[in-house]
């Protein structure tokens, strides 16, 4: 299985008290996982493209993660 969402987020205000406008990006995910029996594993790639681009709660600004590679193992009882 393979899922290649692009995340877009437009601009937007990024402080209520001193309003500064934080650009647009887009973001480019992907997963590719195999499942057999009771067992999976799975790579989840997140920011493929490197992408620098930031967050905000309103008040506060923050970076947010360049590339990164999440593995995971999982089994069902």
């Amino acid at each position: 299985m393979l899922y290649p969402p692009h995340i877009f987020t437009g601009d937007r205000v990024a402080n209520q008290s001193e309003q500064f406008i934080l650009p647009s990006y887009v973001r480019t995910d992907a997963s590719i996982s195999y499942k057999r029996n009771n067992w999976q594993v799975g790579l989840n790639f997140k920011n493929i493209l490197d992408v620098k681009y930031y967050e905000s709660n309103g008040y506060l600004t923050f970076p947010q993660a360049p590339f990164t590679v999440q593995g995971t193992i999982s089994v069902t009882f």
